[in-house]
């Protein structure tokens, strides 16, 4: 019997080592980018005041605590709206459903989305064309007008405008995941799959779709800020969510009567919105920097 050498041993051994770091390596380079960081702990904060909303947040958020349009105090931090209610605990309890709205959208589309770009990519013929021209005609509206048309058809409300927004990331995921499962599908381990009879499910699900998880995180990161815009913009033009509901779209669009004398109705809730929309996109660079395997350590 062969006895391994020493250096052979040494060379394994380093494998397992560097199979085993990559996960933390990972790690590293994400907070090594200190824009991640900083949009991971924004991100955090509002995902803790959506779930601890009712214990952080000081008043009701449908409940007349005061005069109308009154300007931040001591009693009211981000002061009234035009009917008297907490514009900081009505933006506090929009974070929840904001962020609802942006995950539960980018969910529905990545999944809907990814499957059509499995199925488009590795049967390739007709389904591939007849897939592809769907996503193509889709693309050819704006996200916010894809958007309108579908709000049109189901009408305005929080739960349509998570479906529309989702519909319209559907051509984005297909198109990405079709062009991985394109280059991946050619690879020899692949072949060796099919060699051994393994089915087509098996292939898509079992080696192809793995190796395709790291772009898909990352748009689907950016995507959440982006859906969160678009439902935000929504229900800023009154097709979203409707009136009491504290949400960030609508309460801008209640102030920007009255922007001159009450800032303070839009412009919290616009901040809230552009803190969020930056943190996720701080997030997907840093995740596309740790999840990218062509990166070396210099």
């Amino acid at each position: 019997m062969e006895i391994p050498s020493i250096n052979q041993n040494q060379q394994n051994t380093s494998v397992v080592v560097k199979k085993k770091s990559r996960l933390p390596f990972g790690f590293y380079l994400f907070f090594r980018n200190k824009g991640a960081a900083i949009g991971l702990v924004i991100m955090i904060f509002w995902v803790f005041i959506a779930i601890f909303a009712e214990q952080v947040a000081p008043y009701d958020p449908l409940d007349k605590v005061g005069k109308s349009r009154q300007p931040p105090s001591s009693e009211n931090w981000f002061g009234t709206d035009k009917l008297g209610r907490d514009v900081f605990s009505r933006v506090l309890y929009g974070g929840r459903i904001s962020l609802s709205l942006g995950l539960i959208s980018v969910f529905m589309g990545s999944i809907i989305g990814t499957s059509l770009g499995l199925i488009s990519g590795y049967s390739g013929g007709s389904t591939d064309s007849v897939i592809m021209r769907m996503m193509d005609a889709m693309l050819a509206f704006p996200g916010m007008l894809l958007a309108l048309v579908v709000i049109a058809a189901l009408g305005p409300s929080i739960r349509n405008v998570m479906i529309a927004v989702g519909i319209s990331t559907l051509p984005i995921y297909a198109r990405l995941v079709r062009g991985m499962v394109l280059s991946i599908k050619e690879s020899p381990y692949i072949d060796a799959a099919r060699i051994v009879g393994a089915s087509s499910y098996h292939i898509m699900s079992r080696h192809i779709l793995p190796n395709s998880l790291s772009p898909i995180i990352v748009l689907s990161t950016l995507q959440v800020g982006s859906a969160i815009l678009v439902g935000s913009g929504l229900s800023f033009l009154g097709l979203g969510a409707q009136p009491p509901t504290p949400e960030w779209g609508l309460m801008a669009a209640d102030g920007r009567e009255a922007l001159g004398k009450a800032w303070w109705i839009s412009t919290f809730a616009g901040l809230a919105i552009l803190s969020v929309v930056m943190a996720t996109n701080l997030i997907g660079d840093g995740l596309r920097a740790g999840l990218d395997p062509r990166l070396k350590i210099d």
